[in-house]
């Protein structure tokens, strides 16, 4: 839905079109996929990523609490990917943050929590990735799951996923003499305030509060 909810009820009784996409991503040669241009890779194995994860969820009879329950999800249950057998994992660490420097597929990327970011409804092209990714951050920063700001108590909370992931960030926005925190939180706030109010960026540059990563909610982000 609008809020990136997922309707895994339904997905499971219509779930033919998600396994048929899932099929095609598997049935792409390497030698198709090295042709292709950056953005087009980058779109391609965000699609992966994200179908297979929510195959992953419907393939579970009774749906599971939580993406968590479901054993290997992420580094031990294989899927065919350009030809090849790969986890989760392989996607996401050894090709999209390994081969890219891309740290806003962290935006685009859905691990089916409350926490995520909001999934996209339509899928991501080479074309239009520019565009999608800047949105997919919007989008996730506007909401309280991505970044609370709380002047009164001069606390600026952000997402684990900075946390676990903030050197992704490092190459692109490491600054020195604004923000606050270590390295890695200065280049995260550099990033996050492009996206923020004019306001904010100048809350956020002056490092005047403490800053602390949410709580991550990995309950099903089921509608």
């Amino acid at each position: 839905n609008g809020e990136g909810r997922v309707n895994y009820v339904a997905l499971q009784a219509n779930s033919k079109p998600l396994k048929d996409f899932v099929a095609k991503l598997g049935a792409v040669s390497p030698v198709t996929y090295d042709a292709w241009s950056e953005p087009e890779k980058i779109a391609f194995l965000i699609n992966a990523y994200n179908a297979i994860t929510l195959e992953s969820i419907v393939d579970r009879h009774p749906l599971d609490k939580s993406i968590k329950d479901i054993r290997g999800v992420w580094n031990v249950n294989q899927h065919v990917v350009v030809g090849r057998s790969i986890t989760l994992d392989t996607i996401e660490h050894e090709m999209l943050r390994k081969d890219f420097q891309e740290p806003r597929i962290h935006a685009a990327l859905v691990c089916a929590a409350i926490s995520c970011p909001p999934l996209q409804q339509e899928p991501y092209t080479g074309e239009k990735l520019e565009a999608q990714l800047d949105d997919r951050v919007r989008k996730w920063l506007s909401n309280p799951q991505g970044l609370q700001i709380d002047r009164t108590q001069n606390r600026v909370s952000i997402s684990a996923i900075f946390d676990w992931f903030g050197e992704d960030w490092q190459q692109q926005y490491a600054i020195e003499n604004k923000f606050v925190g270590s390295a890695k939180d200065r280049a995260v706030l550099n990033f996050i305030s492009n996206y923020t109010s004019p306001e904010d960026k100048e809350y956020l540059e002056q490092g005047q509060y403490k800053l602390n990563h949410l709580d991550y909610d990995w309950s099903l982000n089921r509608q």
